[in-house]
């Protein structure tokens, strides 16, 4: 059985942009993984920081449940997502043990760096996966499997200097996005901490309006999530493209974006 493994900053990340995505490989039979870098600690205006982070890993293993995925604890703190080689190789051994066909993780311009230091990670551990000098921790046996690498659309579509980020490719998640926006719910501690610190009406409604206007974008889903592919040199074939062959008519190419691309945008 083929598997997808989405890595993250902080929990609810994967629901706000990736979940969507994950549920359809879902459907399609694949088995699908999440984690998490950050315990999510400092997301609290009221709780202490251990309070915090107990109470978001219970959300994040129910939504993980929700979702019927696999669930992997987080090795960082918030704002403590480094890329250094302690947190690498503890990344490394869990895509070793999920042996995934994707990756799905943040991209790497964002809004905030625990965001770009997670995507660089995760690059780079699905590049060690199958070097065999290489000692991951827990140590795991390297494995050989490809892995094709997606990043996800920045929130607010935008890099830190403002400058827009648009998809290579839009997945339609209108037909999940129900569950998608109840596995989010999980996550309920978020609503006053995003209400106090980002002015944010409501996480909820932010996700709605973020994959609505992924779905705008696309010109042709209601909603949808967005993906850059990553490099193939070192993962997978030049040709691989799992979430195009597995989704169907589910999935988009941005040909604005191709274009561009191969005119050296």
């Amino acid at each position: 059985m083929p598997s997808a493994l989405a890595i993250a900053a902080h929990p609810d990340d994967i629901e706000f942009g990736m979940a969507g995505t994950l549920l359809l490989l879902k459907e399609a039979g694949w088995e699908i993984h999440t984690m998490n870098l950050s315990s999510g600690n400092l997301g609290s205006m009221v709780l202490s920081a251990e309070q915090t982070a107990k109470t978001r890993r219970r959300e994040a293993q129910a939504s993980a449940k929700l979702l019927g995925a696999g669930w992997h604890p987080p090795v960082c703190d918030d704002l403590g997502i480094f890329y250094d080689a302690p947190t690498l190789r503890r990344v490394c051994s869990v895509v070793r043990r999920v042996a995934p066909t994707v990756i799905l993780t943040h991209s790497p311009q964002d809004y905030m760096e625990d965001h770009m230091n997670t995507s660089r990670l995760a690059v780079t551990a699905a590049f060690a996966r199958g070097i065999p000098n290489y000692p991951s921790v827990p140590k795991r046996a390297p494995v050989q499997t490809p892995v094709t690498v997606y990043h996800a659309s920045p929130h607010g579509l935008m890099d830190g200097l403002r400058r827009e980020i648009h998809p290579g490719l839009f997945v339609n998640t209108a037909s999940v996005h129900a569950l998608k926006r109840e596995a989010l719910a999980c996550h309920a501690s978020q609503k006053d901490w995003l209400d106090a610190t980002q002015g944010m009406d409501s996480y909820l409604v932010a996700m709605d309006d973020f994959s609505r206007r992924l779905g705008k974008l696309s010109r042709k889903f209601k909603h949808a999530e967005g993906w850059r592919r990553h490099s193939h040199l070192g993962f997978c074939s030049e040709t691989a493209d799992p979430l195009s062959e597995v989704l169907g008519k589910n999935c988009l190419i941005n040909a604005k974006f191709e274009k561009a691309l191969r005119a050296g945008a």
